[in-house]
């Protein structure tokens, strides 16, 4: 177990505006995760390339953030956050440059890679540094901050890279969501130097076996799920998904055997943290692939401008932040675990109202009757996160919790990469064949195998934190 310094509170005068810094560029961060979404069809109309391409526009983000996020964590220890941070920050404003200049679709793809890299080393300081920064009961203020930020990512991500890519800034059209990042980054590292340098005093152990194995296993699940009809997959792709399986299954073995596991060995030990990583997985592949099929619908089904698309998913992110708010603010407070099984209730009402509204839509034209499914789904997903989160990490050791909440935002990142190329699959496969409506048939069954991935989270939700009493009104 490693402990970390804290300074003294007298040291961190400037700890508010230090704060910021470190919100900022984790909003800065998430938001790309999300910020592609609206924008990738635009991005392949110009750069051109297989259609597939349009997931592996936010996948090749995801999957490197997802799986080397543990390990930025524990370089950080090692070397410093605060210089972690910076070196992070200052690689992900040259990848974001990068990926606005890059005039082929493969090499927008590989700096998204650089992005989702340099994004592990930022996102993991965070906590250390705010512990380190805020005394007392300070911490807990300080820590609270990180939830709404991470919700206003998710909101407004989709949204502002509509609201770029139509602006063309510039003649800048979609290259605009990256350049964005390049004044917030200076603003992040211009408040920089008031952040304290802060590392473990006991040298942490670096897993690069279990890194790379994780890597591999991940990378070989994810890479023939996209662009393929999930439902016939070829035998090349089933050897390939096989030996990412088997990887992830050496990796497991690796962690239970290793003297310094890149994970922590005791959150296993809790029954229900597996539990939570499979919800957390199923849960996240549904929200940001359905995300991805509603644009891919609007744009390459009805040609709605990349706009009108952004902005018909203000009802899911409207939905979202209110009732996150809700339910962080009164809710789990006061209901516990019993919040996330109507969080996904709603959800999946939301999901069958989408059904509804793609099979009436009249071919090729706005589906306008899909909006108020989306606001459900943004409810039941604000609904259940705060529960999620907050029962997930509760039964938790002190000593545990950095560790699974890093675990926690890695399966995230994981699920929405499974998602985007499994529900993202499916939409391309089906909207691919010929007849009218073909787009509208194709949504509706990536919103079934939606369906079914809200029905995996539930079952799995089940042994996620304790019985709760309701405490008083």
């Amino acid at each position: 177990m490693t402990t970390e310094r804290v300074l003294p509170a007298e040291a961190h005068r400037w700890r508010w505006p230090a704060l910021t810094a470190l919100l900022l560029g984790e909003a800065m961060n998430l938001l790309d995760a999300t910020v592609v979404q609206v924008a990738a069809p635009a991005v392949h109309a110009e750069l051109g390339g297989s259609v597939s391409d349009v997931q592996w526009f936010g996948t090749a983000y995801t999957l490197p953030f997802a799986v080397l996020l543990i390990t930025g964590g524990r370089l950080g220890d090692l070397a410093g956050r605060r210089r972690l941070f910076v070196l992070g920050v200052a690689a992900f404003t040259a990848a974001s440059v990068a990926c606005a200049l890059a005039p082929t679709a493969g090499l927008l793809i590989a700096f998204r890679a650089v992005q989702g890299a340099a994004a592990a080393l930022v996102i993991p300081q965070t906590i250390g540094l705010i512990k380190a920064m805020f005394p007392g009961e300070e911490t807990a203020k300080a820590l609270g901050s990180i939830g709404p930020v991470m919700g206003l990512a998710a909101v407004c991500g989709p949204v502002l890279g509509g609201v770029l890519t139509h602006a063309d800034l510039f003649g800048s059209s979609w290259r605009a969501a990256f350049l964005v990042n390049v004044p917030v980054a200076a603003v992040v590292l211009a408040l920089a130097p008031l952040l304290p340098e802060d590392r473990a005093p006991v040298r942490p152990a670096l897993d690069w076996p279990g890194t790379a194995l994780a890597a591999t296993g991940t990378g070989l699940v994810v890479y023939p799920l996209i662009g393929a009809d999930v439902t016939h997959l070829s035998t090349g792709r089933w050897a390939l998904l096989l030996a990412g399986l088997l990887a992830l299954t050496l990796f497991a073995r690796h962690q239970r055997r290793s003297a310094r596991p890149l994970l922590e060995p005791g959150l296993f030990t809790h029954r229900g943290f597996p539990a939570a990583l499979v919800a957390s997985t199923a849960f996240f592949a549904v929200t940001n692939g359905m995300t991805t099929v509603v644009v891919l619908q609007l744009q390459l089904g009805t040609h709605t401008g990349v706009l009108t698309a952004g902005l018909s998913l203000t009802p899911w992110s409207a939905g979202l932040a209110v009732a996150s708010w809700l339910a962080g603010a009164r809710l789990v407070r006061r209901y516990g675990r019993r919040v996330m099984p109507y969080g996904l209730g709603v959800l999946l009402t939301g999901l069958l109202a989408a059904v509804v509204a793609y099979r009436t839509a009249t071919p090729g034209h706005y589906p306008a009757a899909v909006l108020p499914g989306l606001a459900l789904i943004g409810l039941g997903a604000g609904l259940f996160t705060p529960a999620f989160f907050t029962l997930a990490l509760h039964p938790l050791r002190p000593q545990e919790t950095g560790s699974a909440a890093g675990l926690l935002n890695a399966v995230q990142q994981l699920g929405a990469t499974v998602g985007v190329a499994v529900l993202g699959s499916v939409y391309l496969a089906g909207a691919g064949t010929a007849g009218p409506g073909a787009a509208q048939h194709a949504a509706e069954a990536a919103c079934w195998v939606a369906m079914g991935l809200v029905g995996v989270c539930a079952a799995a939700s089940i042994r996620v934190g304790a019985p709760h009493r309701p405490s008083e009104p």
